[in-house]
């Protein structure tokens, strides 16, 4: 049977489609206060939200249509091109929150490496593919990779933009071992690379304020520490069920990036322990599904291709909610789906099409 001729995996959409009206919820909670403040519109983040989303559901119909088996050709010329979007966005980017990450074309607003993941994680699901018998050496298997994110990840760290190359690399890695990389040659180069992280976040005097605020950010409360401390009471103020949607007090000139880097915080003084849960639980969802569909696709690279968008997908949920608990330093990277910006959400809602398509391959269905 034709891979059009089956039924997708449904629950992994029902999923992503919880999880994007939670944000639009959320979203516009979060921000009506801070687009009055600057717009004199309380409706103005919410109202490019769903532009964003109307966008993101029709390029997801697109995708979940096309043969995810068209996309293998396309990973060289996607990493050409991805080269081509960093280097430009360096040279004529608009910048914002002290990055040059956002290119304006045609009134268009977008982030080239949120698209750049997805050119990324195609490119090596299709060098896997290709390789597979070569993955457990070095210079014929996994150094062709591992040098082209690396290059990915210097140019985005050039915007700079910490909290996308992390996703990036933890993305790649998942990947090369679900590939079959010799796990000895992974855990050398993470080790050779632990110098070069250091010297990243210890040269700019901004990302050594997160860690040592991380540790203890009761030690700077009204600066370092001040966006852990308020996420916290954020959260911790939610209790079981929440203050209730719009009650939330942290929102107001508190908790920072409180519709994109905060959102959970928000969410979690709105909606308490249920609403967060709610979220986790998704994800939960959208992770067994996702390597479900991995494991039994029926190729190589469609095996790859699932492991990819489901492991960027959970992994930067992962890193969201670890920086909104306090579980991990502050890295400034939205939550899939929930967060405030179009480009993340066409991505999110795109790696999800790309997964039913797949799906279709196996007969999907609910089992």
């Amino acid at each position: 049977m034709s891979s059009r001729a089956r039924r997708p995996d449904l629950i992994i959409f029902i999923a992503a489609l919880g999880l994007v009206v939670i944000g639009l919820v959320i979203v516009f909670s979060a921000s009506y206060s801070t687009g009055m403040q600057r717009f004199q519109d309380p409706y103005y983040y919410i109202k490019r939200q769903l532009v964003g989303a109307g966008l993101a559901l029709f390029v997801f119909y697109l995708v979940q249509r096309i043969d995810y088996r068209l996309l293998r050709p396309l990973a060289l010329p996607g990493i050409g091109l991805s080269f081509l979007l960093l280097i430009v966005v360096l040279l004529i980017g608009s910048e914002a929150g002290g990055s040059r990450a956002w290119l304006n074309v045609g009134g268009i607003r977008f982030q080239p490496a949120e698209v750049v993941k997805l050119a990324v994680i195609n490119f090596i699901a299709a060098y896997a593919a290709y390789m597979r018998e070569r993955m457990r050496k070095f210079w014929a298997g996994l150094f062709p990779p591992l040098a082209v994110v690396a290059l990915v990840f210097g140019l985005i760290m050039l915007q700079p933009d910490f909290g996308t190359g992390v996703a990036l690399v933890g993305t790649a890695v998942i990947m090369l071992f679900a590939a079959g990389v010799n796990l000895a040659h992974l855990i050398g180069i993470g080790l050779s690379g632990l110098p070069v992280l250091a010297a990243l976040v210890y040269n700019r005097p901004y990302r050594w304020r997160r860690i040592t605020s991380f540790l203890d950010p009761w030690a700077d409360p009204l600066d370092s520490g001040w966006n852990i401390i308020q996420s916290l009471l954020a959260i911790g103020s939610g209790g079981l069920f929440g203050l209730g949607l719009g009650a939330g007090r942290q929102k107001f000139a508190y908790l920072p990036e409180q519709h994109t880097d905060f959102i959970f915080s928000v969410l979690g003084e709105e909606l308490g322990f249920v609403g967060t849960m709610t979220v986790i639980a998704l994800f939960f969802v959208i992770a067994w599904r996702g390597y479900r569909i991995a494991l039994l696709a029926p190729d190589h690279y469609g095996s790859m291709l699932a492991v990819g968008l489901t492991s960027m997908l959970v992994f930067q949920a992962m890193l969201n909610i670890g920086v909104a608990t306090g579980s991990l330093p502050v890295t400034g990277i939205t939550l899939p789906f929930v967060s405030f910006g179009s480009t993340s959400l066409v991505v999110s809602l795109t790696a999800v099409g790309v997964l039913l398509n797949i799906s279709r391959s196996i007969g999907g269905g609910t089992g």
